[in-house]
């Protein structure tokens, strides 16, 4: 957009040019991503934006507005250069250290919530692989009592945005974090758990050419891939996990329909039970739930 000082820049007016300018950039969410931008810069609600089109913005926000857009026509995900992602009706700061929350995962929180309806309080559950806290956060502001949340990460920069993050929420001293790989990250001797919840790595080296290049620029590496197959960190939480299940607890996890099926087959060849594969809102299988019987002595 041009960058002249007597140029008058309406808020409808910027919002058409950058919309206009993200689409031809190759965005997917052009005006989304013009309105989360403009509204963050000008601290207002997106919703506040269209009683305000008339307005032209003061040059301090309009400057740091122009730099953004850059940065976003770039190719920069815009929860990476506001610092937040929306999940489950909570803000969640972000940084490139921790995986956007993307909306399918909600529906690990949703069978989470839904299989803690069966168990004894207090309920206790662990997050494995938690990135920015997003799925232990929302378990824990949903449940509000009666619950005991672990959640482990191999990132200790991942933990720190975990923890601000709790705290943020008011949760910060009801979850405890674990810096370590998948399960083996709890202390020795832990007390089984009635749920193990995770969003792991889960896609395969093999299919990195259909992974959008923004994504592969921006997002940590060491969340998005798991080895060659997209099976690998799968199959090691699926063995370790009945080690920390209680008798009839159950494993709530995220998986990409490309490896669903190798998923069941994995669950199938270990002392884990398969229940049962849940659609995401676009129809694709997503969330895999397993149980865990333990067999008699």
């Amino acid at each position: 957009m041009p960058e002249s000082p007597t140029t008058q820049w309406s808020i409808q007016r910027l919002l058409e040019w950058t919309t206009d300018y993200f689409n031809q950039a190759g965005s997917d969410s052009a005006r989304l991503d013009a309105e989360v931008l403009l509204a963050e810069a000008l601290q207002c609600q997106r919703i506040q934006l269209y009683t305000r089109f008339g307005e032209v913005p003061p040059v301090e926000p309009l400057t740091r507005f122009r730099a953004w857009v850059k940065r976003r026509a770039a190719g920069e995900p815009v929860a990476y250069i506001v610092g937040y992602r929306e999940f489950y009706s909570l803000r969640f700061k972000v940084t490139p250290d921790v995986l956007i929350p993307r909306p399918e995962t909600e529906d690990v929180v949703v069978s989470a919530l839904e299989a803690c309806k069966g168990f004894p309080k207090p309920v206790r559950i662990i997050d494995v692989g938690t990135g920015s806290g997003c799925i232990a956060v929302a378990l824990a502001k949903q449940l509000k009592s009666d619950f005991q949340i672990a959640a482990t990460d191999l990132s200790l920069e991942a933990l720190a945005v975990a923890r601000e993050n709790a705290a943020a929420h008011e949760v910060g001293d009801k979850i405890r974090f674990y810096e370590g790989d998948l399960l083996e990250a709890l202390p020795a001797g832990s007390t089984p758990v009635h749920l193990i919840v995770s969003n792991p790595p889960y896609i395969g080296r093999r299919e990195a050419d259909t992974v959008e290049e923004d994504v592969k620029k921006y997002e940590p590496d060491s969340a998005l891939f798991a080895g060659e197959q997209g099976t690998e960190i799968i199959l090691r939480l699926v063995e370790q996990a009945p080690r920390f299940l209680l008798p009839g607890g159950k494993l709530v996890f995220e998986a990409s329909p490309e490896v669903m099926e190798s998923c069941i087959d994995i669950v199938g060849e270990s002392p884990l039970t398969f229940e049962k594969v849940l659609d995401d809102l676009a129809g694709l299988k997503r969330i895999l739930i397993a149980s865990y019987e333990q067999a008699p002595a």
